[in-house]
């Protein structure tokens, strides 16, 4: 055994406490700022405490989810732009919790990186805030992970938690669909946080950087336009689950319209989606003429345009897109539900369009 004159600390292996500590102190404020009903968003507990009474709930059934930004964090370290994939974290994750008719109530994150940069993370931190502000939840507490040797210099990971409740008679999809409901989209944003790994290929057969301009969209550099963080449709979908009209929704993440919309469907029924009825965003077409990427293909890796689904009955359809549109959001009638043989699937027609 060799013996050290002088004794080692944990700064000198890789992990500063210190940093730490600055970072809990310089996101205490955006965190205090997504405080709700139920919870004061405080930090420094052991954990959080959430009152479901003082939310308003009589008979709550829980409803929790997890989820990354998968290698959309990729694109932000190397474009050096840290201050959306927070609400992207958030967003993943309140939207799996929507379309199951909850309001999402708290948020946890976790963040692992080898060296703490301070300012980095309270960018990324900043962002989580927003996105728990465009969906009503508290940001109560975290995880920071400092690991050297886990992770290369420079990069980081994200993992955030949502929790949030739903009256036991209110919880969706409801067992009343029907042929002839009709489907809605909602707009996205852009490619949210689904098919990177393919998007990040297609840029880098190009040859191209992150600070080049992006070839799709004016005055914006590559990095920036991919990184439009994914839209957080809790506020517009809670608004159409309490005027009594969804029976269900479908967010549309990996696996596209193809593999989401059937999850939410009876066995009985399918899927008819007119793909005329929207114009496929520029991002898209450019990664499908780049990339030489098939419809089909495209279908079942992006969302091509729409974020979030809507199920809604025929004569409450109108209704329905006025109440959603009332909240920023841009709607199309997609198609509607038809007779199906047993497990849902989703059927075709027309093709996707500029």
């Amino acid at each position: 055994m060799t013996t050290r004159k002088n004794g080692l600390t944990y700064v000198a292996a890789g992990v500063d406490i210190d940093a730490g500590e600055k970072l809990v102190e310089a996101i205490k404020p955006f965190a205090k700022s997504t405080a709700r009903p139920g919870s004061d968003a405080g930090l420094g507990g052991f954990g959080a405490l959430f009152d479901l009474k003082a939310a308003g709930f009589k008979d709550p059934l829980l409803v929790a989810s997890t989820d990354g930004v998968g290698t959309k964090l990729k694109v932000a370290i190397e474009a050096g732009i840290h201050d959306t994939v927070g609400i992207d974290l958030v967003a993943m994750s309140v939207n799996d919790i929507v379309v199951q008719g909850a309001e999402p109530l708290l948020f946890l994150d976790y963040f692992a990186t080898a060296k703490l940069d301070v300012a980095m993370a309270t960018e990324v931190v900043k962002g989580i805030a927003e996105g728990c502000r465009q969906a009503g939840c508290a940001l109560v507490g975290g995880e920071t992970a400092e690991m050297p040797g886990m992770y290369a210099r420079g990069d980081y990971d994200l993992a955030g938690f949502a929790i949030g409740a739903v009256e036991r008679d209110h919880v969706l999809p409801s067992r009343d669909m029907v042929e002839g409901d009709v489907v809605l989209g909602l707009a996205s944003t852009g490619l949210h946080s689904n098919g990177f790994s393919l998007a990040r290929r297609i840029v880098a057969d190009q040859s191209l950087t992150y600070d080049a301009p992006a070839p799709f969209a004016k005055n914006d550099t590559l990095g920036r336009a991919l990184l439009v963080p994914t839209r957080i449709y809790v506020k517009s979908a809670l608004k159409l689950i309490r005027a009594g009209l969804a029976k269900g929704f479908a967010h549309i993440t990996g696996g596209g319209l193809t593999d989401n919309t059937p999850r939410v469907v009876p066995d009985d029924l399918d899927i008819e989606i007119d793909l005329s009825s929207w114009p496929l965003p520029g991002v898209f077409q450019w990664l499908a003429r780049m990339g030489g990427v098939e419809e089909r293909e495209m279908l079942r890796t992006f969302n091509c345009g729409i974020g979030m689904v809507a199920i809604v009955a025929a004569g409450h359809a109108l209704e329905a897109q006025k109440i959603l549109t009332a909240e920023g959001e841009r709607v199309v009638r997609l198609g509607h539900l038809i007779k199906g043989k047993s497990e849902p699937t989703v059927r075709y027609r027309g093709h996707l369009s500029a």
